[in-house]
């Protein structure tokens, strides 16, 4: 379907819905009964979207992707089999998310682009291929895999959010480019067997943590639909946690991968923003590199973390993007952690991790459900035998005592943030101290919000430094699911004292009732280059919290 250019934005943008529509299988297009009791559900994920599958389905879209490529490859289920459960999961996903009442024809989308058959045909010749060879085409081997709208595969549109780049390259019409480029990992993830099925929703300039643009309208949470999925890899967060996807590719500029897998109740990984290609990846400002953009990773199991990251290594991508750095995947550096844990999560006693948990930044508070998830982690691994170290500031009292050597004030720009407040007393500082000692505050990693809220009601979030600046730094971060606000637990406090205007704005938007059962996700931030090291940790610390009997 062409789309005339004398149209206008609007007719462009419905037009383009249409022909995404148009690619669902007639017997997986839902009635408009089914779409409005969707609208009317607080909860897509679990019992309402799998109503709409066969129980086999089911039981596909809930296989881990590590166990998932094991099974195709013992012949017990087929890339064909595969293919189609999460074809039927993303086409009904597609459906039901992103409802908005004001544009009818725009509400049913909630991915961009809907490959229709041609991963059915790409599933038919793995299987083809592994009936000849009795082997498979690599360690991706039938793996549903989706797609941010931001990279580029032949015969696709890449729109990015953008209704101007509909059928062009990037906005232009270069006839060489438009639907002939592919990104550099979109071919290394077909060349190691997976399948490329669907391209998912994400905010216009991508420079937003929700999913909005004009092509789509909103993307909301389906964990809880009162509440934004997250940007800017927003549909990515969506569509996983609606069993629509095995794993996920996005970028991360700003926590685009890691605020949707925490306001989604996912698992996701920010690495270095070199460690894997960015070639032929569409952009906002490209070419800027002082600031860089992440390709990261999303997915239900934290070992499908590692399955993509290793995988992708394997084929040296830094042999044909320079920019990447020539580093393959050191499962030893993985390894090294795991010795230091049981199975269960505890530690072995010798070698226990060393994490720190950073509270606040001080400039915006969590709500109660981020504290009490951190809570919840400091416990956990302090009862597992791991040993922790509190990060806190000392109430700005010391810069208090050089600024009044001379009566200056602080600068407008510093006034909220070196706010006097109390500092921490005697007895908390000597057990602190004590805590630090026999590590020199020397940490694996540091435990931190990814926002200061748990989701976020669309149109309320304020501050975005938590996962901000890490990008400045440009660590590697992994973001685990840890539990679920709770009205019964996460009070509100009426009698809250803001730090700043910003801090009111944030404590003022939050409702328990809302927020009740919106996931909390943290971030688990290591140096630079270190994936596989804070992959591990992320796997330690999620086996401690299923132990526990929190996840």
């Amino acid at each position: 379907m062409l789309i005339s250019l004398q149209q206008s934005w609007q007719d462009k943008a419905a037009a383009k819905v249409a022909q995404t529509k148009s690619k669902i299988c007639p017997e997986w297009t839902l009635t408009e009964s089914d779409l409005e009791d969707a609208k009317n559900q607080r909860e897509l994920s679990g019992p309402f979207i799998e109503k709409f599958l066969e129980s086999k389905e089911q039981e596909i879209i809930h296989i881990d992707s590590v166990s998932l490529v094991a099974k195709i490859k013992a012949g017990q289920h087929t890339a064909l089999e595969v293919a189609l459960a999460y074809c039927k999961t993303a086409a009904i996903a597609h459906q039901i998310v992103s409802p908005d009442p004001q544009r009818k024809m725009l509400r049913l989308i909630g991915t961009h682009n809907y490959f229709g058959f041609i991963p059915i045909e790409r599933a038919k010749e793995l299987d083809d291929y592994f009936t000849k060879y009795a082997t498979t085409r690599g360690p991706l081997h039938g793996l549903p895999i989706s797609l941010k709208d931001q990279f580029h595969v032949n015969g696709a549109d890449t729109t990015m959010g953008y209704v101007g780049w509909i059928n062009t390259y990037e906005g232009k019409k270069d006839p060489d480019k438009v639907h002939r480029v592919e990104s550099q990992i979109v071919k290394e993830l077909l060349s190691l067997g997976a399948i490329i099925y669907c391209k998912t929703s994400l905010p216009q300039t991508l420079l937003f943590g929700e999913t909005v643009n004009n092509l789509i309208g909103r993307t909301l949470n389906p964990i809880n639909q009162l509440l934004s999925c997250g940007g800017s890899s927003g549909g990515e967060g969506a569509l996983i946690a609606l069993r629509g996807s095995s794993i996920g590719v996005g970028t991360d500029i700003g926590g685009s991968v890691r605020i949707p897998a925490a306001f989604c109740g996912i698992y996701s990984i920010k690495p270095t923003h070199n460690r894997f290609s960015y070639r032929d990846v569409a952009n906002t400002n490209p070419g800027q590199n002082t600031y860089p953009s992440s390709v990261g990773f999303l997915s239900n199991s934290v070992d499908a973390l590692e399955l993509v990251m290793a995988s992708v290594l394997l084929t040296q991508p830094w042999l044909r993007d320079p920019e990447v750095v020539s580093i393959p995947w050191r499962i030893h550096m993985a390894d090294a952690i795991l010795d230091r844990a049981a199975p269960d999560g505890s530690s072995n006693h010798n070698t226990p991790l060393k994490l720190g948990i950073y509270w606040s930044d001080m400039v915006v508070e969590p709500h109660p459900p981020i504290l009490r998830g951190l809570h919840t982690v400091a416990n956990t691994l302090k009862n597992a035998g791991h040993k922790l170290a509190f990060l806190k500031a000392d109430g700005a009292h010391d810069i208090h005592k050089q600024i009044n050597l001379s009566g200056e004030p602080l600068i407008p720009q510093l006034r909220a943030t070196f706010q006097l407040r109390d500092p921490i007393n005697l007895l908390e500082y000597q057990d602190l101290s004590l805590q630090g000692r026999d590590y020199s505050q020397i940490v694996d990693a540091v435990i931190m919000p990814v926002a200061p809220h748990a989701a976020v009601i669309p149109g309320k979030f304020y501050h975005t430094a938590y996962t901000e600046s890490i990008n400045l730094l440009d660590y590697s971060v992994a973001v685990i699911p840890v539990t679920r606000a709770s009205k019964a637990l996460d009070k509100f406090d009426s009698e809250y004292s803001a730090l700043n205007e910003i801090d009111r704005k944030n404590w003022e938007a939050y409702d328990p009732d809302v927020y009740d059962g919106a996931p909390v996700g943290l971030q688990i931030v290591a140096r630079k280059y270190e994936e596989e090291k804070v992959w591990a940790i992320a796997k330690v610390i999620s086996m401690a919290l299923k132990t526990a009997g929190v996840q």
